[in-house]
C-alpha cells in the first residue's frame, strides 16, 4: 500500500507542529502578566492542541468510513 505522504513531509509536518507550539509557550512564558494569566493562557493553548488532534482523527474517521460504506454498497449492487 503506497503512503500518502513521503517521510520528509511527515518530518516537515512535525517539525512545524513542535516550533508553533514551542514559540506559543514561550511567548505565555515571557508575557508580563500575572502568573495567574499566563497560566489561563497555557492551559487553554494545551485544549486547543488536544482538541485540533481529536478533531482531525473524527474528521479522518468519519470520511474513512463513509468511503468503506460506499464500497459496501456497490459490492452488494454487484450481487
Amino acid at each position: 500500500m503506497k503512503r500518502r505522504h513521503t517521510p520528509s513531509f511527515t518530518f516537515l509536518a512535525w517539525i512545524s507542529f513542535a516550533l508553533a507550539c514551542i514559540a506559543m509557550f514561550v511567548g505565555i512564558y515571557t508575557l508580563d502578566q500575572p502568573l495567574s494569566v499566563k497560566g489561563y493562557y497555557a492551559v487553554t493553548a494545551a485544549f486547543l492542541i488536544m482538541s485540533s488532534f481529536v478533531l482531525q482523527k473524527v474528521f479522518r474517521d468519519n470520511h474513512e468510513d463513509d468511503e468503506r460504506a460506499e464500497r459496501l454498497q456497490e459490492r452488494f449492487r454487484e450481487e
